[in-house]
């Protein structure tokens, strides 16, 4: 995968610099302050539909960052 961070630490990295409480997150999420806060904290993995939620909040979006090779 290269230099690339995985998914988990740039969500990490997109709460972190979201320019927002993760309080609001939570609202605007739907995942609870409590979770938001394990997850940045190391503490707890997330779901992908808890993730996906989180990301949604953030304006995030999942995409292919270049071509697999082969079939």
């Amino acid at each position: 995968m290269g230099n690339q961070p995985d998914i988990e630490e740039q969500l990490r990295h997109a709460i972190l610099n979201a320019g927002m409480s993760r309080y609001a997150i939570s609202k605007l999420s739907g995942v609870s302050e409590s979770q938001i806060s394990h997850f940045v904290n190391r503490n707890r993995s997330l779901t992908m539909e808890t993730g996906a939620k989180l990301a949604a909040a953030l304006g995030l979006e999942l995409r292919p960052v270049r071509e697999r090779k082969g079939g």
